[in-house]
């Protein structure tokens, strides 16, 4: 589920709560980052313990690189008119490696199915406007081994390349020579190589590894 140029679904830097308040009822969001369902599953479990005298805890997951794991439950609600819902939120806004969870505390107004749909839908909404966003794309590994005379300019060089070009310096580790890690897009390995070999009058190569998934600032 990415969108075909090396960018991911997203995800969410930190956890966020949300209330929002419908004819009376209490809509209580907590969004959290989490790495599998099972980190999910324990996020569910200590707001559901949190909230112990709620009447509903309706959750929406997704979680993996592509978004390929996705679950939603309506915790008694009618079928349909929460966990679906949250669950197209998430999938509308393209963010992965996130559990919501909405606690009701029922107002004594009923909401219908239509109201039920949209109150729901928008506490979610609501709460991934508040969250601060993560960018995640598919970058490759590219290693320069750099002489420790020239490894104070070359990372002056390569950190302000990786700025300009959505790509990121890594590492940098000294042994017989500096080696700097340099994540890049696939689209931009060309333009690095010849950025590179203008930067040092040819004198540097680049040695390209593995794609990785990398968090990037949104």
């Amino acid at each position: 589920m990415s969108t075909g140029t090396g960018e991911l679904w997203g995800t969410i830097a930190g956890p966020v709560d949300h209330e929002l308040v419908v004819k009376k009822s209490r809509f209580l969001t907590h969004l959290s980052p989490v790495a599998s369902v099972a980190d999910a599953d324990a996020v569910i479990a200590r707001v559901r313990k949190e909230h112990w005298d709620a009447r509903h805890h309706c959750v929406a997951l997704v979680v993996g690189a592509h978004a390929d794991q996705q679950r939603s439950t309506d915790d008694g609600e009618p079928s349909g008119t929460a966990g679906v819902p949250m669950l197209e939120v998430l999938r509308h806004r393209q963010v992965t490696d996130v559990v919501a969870v909405v606690t009701r505390y029922f107002g004594g107004v009923l909401l219908g199915a239509g109201g039920l749909v949209r109150a729901y839908s928008s506490a979610v909404s609501e709460a991934l406007d508040v969250a601060r966003p993560v960018r995640r794309a598919v970058l490759t590994e590219v290693r320069v081994d750099v002489p420790h005379a020239d490894a104070g300019r070359l990372h002056g060089v390569l950190r302000d390349w990786a700025a300009q070009h959505d790509g990121s310096l890594d590492a940098v580790a000294y042994g017989a020579e500096a080696e700097f890690t340099v994540l890049v897009p696939p689209a931009e390995l060309a333009r690095f190589d010849a950025d590179l070999a203008a930067a040092t009058s040819g004198s540097l190569t680049a040695l390209r590894g593995t794609d990785r998934v990398v968090d990037l600032p949104a």
